[in-house]
């Protein structure tokens, strides 16, 4: 196919589409809200996606989606892949959508053997575009988020990965316990505090005492009530890397990918235990991503 294409990584929380051009790869506009697939029904997706994209589209524009627009709970859901894979595996089981000319869901990955079943959908274009982008094929990758991603890469192909709930967890503390109830605004990140929380994770009692310990340290004064956001964010990512970093005791480098915001944090976490981190912006992996596998996608 010629001509630039549409890439949408539509997920629960939040919808964003990029026109790129297939050659170069550049961004030529994108489109961004935060009308995830959570809020909608099934039969208003198309609606809606048309109202975000239909002046990019023309006769020789592809349209591929990613993300959970193709689970159980979007629009189509597509099959998940077993590991390992590469961009060729993906562009060879994209899901056509009937209604809709040149358009296609891309599959989701998983993992399912007697020690563990885990699954991904859209984390796995990140991952393999952060290969692209570092020109790399062996790597271990940490894609933070609400369910971050820990991600083993060999010869150019994703071997393994693990989910870890830090974010959802950080979200229902901070908004649903008395723990959290100091956290409930927004702060600035204050790597003092983080600091205080990676350390309180190592002690005993471990992660469930080192969360309580957000209240009793500020009740004691030692944590200022603007703190205690940090201070929570310290100790379940702390709780993340330090779980990584013990299944892998050789591990001193990852390939960090996300939003800006999670930059500052994960690498003060990541330091903390000994690992040097490289950091690739979110969009620019998924969209690197995305052209690879475009490029090996050879529709009927």
């Amino acid at each position: 196919m010629t001509g630039p294409l549409i890439f949408v990584d539509w997920g629960t929380s939040n919808f964003r589409a990029f026109l790129l051009d297939r050659d170069s790869g550049a961004e030529l506009d994108r489109r961004v809200s935060d009308r995830g697939i959570r809020p909608l029904q099934s039969e208003d997706i198309a609606s809606y996606l048309d109202r975000q994209i239909a002046d990019w589209r023309g006769a020789d524009t592809a349209l591929y989606l990613a993300g959970m627009v193709g689970s159980s709970r979007g629009w189509r859901e597509s099959p998940q892949l077993d590991l390992p894979l590469d961009a060729t595996a993906l562009a060879s089981a994209l899901m056509p959508v009937p209604e809709l000319p040149r358009t296609w869901i891309l599959p989701g990955a998983r993992v399912v053997s007697e020690r563990k079943v885990d699954v991904m959908r859209g984390e796995e274009l990140q991952a393999l575009g952060a290969l692209s982008v570092m020109a790399t094929g062996n790597a271990t990758l940490c894609l933070p988020g609400t369910h971050s991603k820990w991600v083993r890469a060999a010869g150019g192909r994703l071997r393994d990965f693990t989910t870890l709930m830090t974010g959802e967890l950080y979200q229902a503390v901070r908004f649903h316990t008395l723990i959290g109830e100091p956290a409930r605004d927004d702060r600035p990140f204050d790597p003092t505090a983080f600091a205080l929380g990676l350390e309180a994770v190592e002690a005993p009692g471990g992660v469930l005492h080192a969360l309580f310990e957000g209240r009793s340290r500020m009740l004691q004064a030692e944590l200022a009530p603007e703190q205690v956001a940090s201070y929570l964010s310290g100790v379940l990512i702390g709780e993340e890397v330090r779980c990584m970093r013990q299944s892998a005791p050789d591990l001193n480098r990852v390939l960090l990918i996300g939003a800006e915001r999670l930059q500052a944090p994960y690498h003060q976490a990541l330091q903390y235990c000994g690992i040097e981190a490289s950091w690739i912006d979110g969009d620019r992996a998924s969209q690197a991503g995305m052209l690879a596998v475009a490029r090996a996608h050879e529709p009927p």
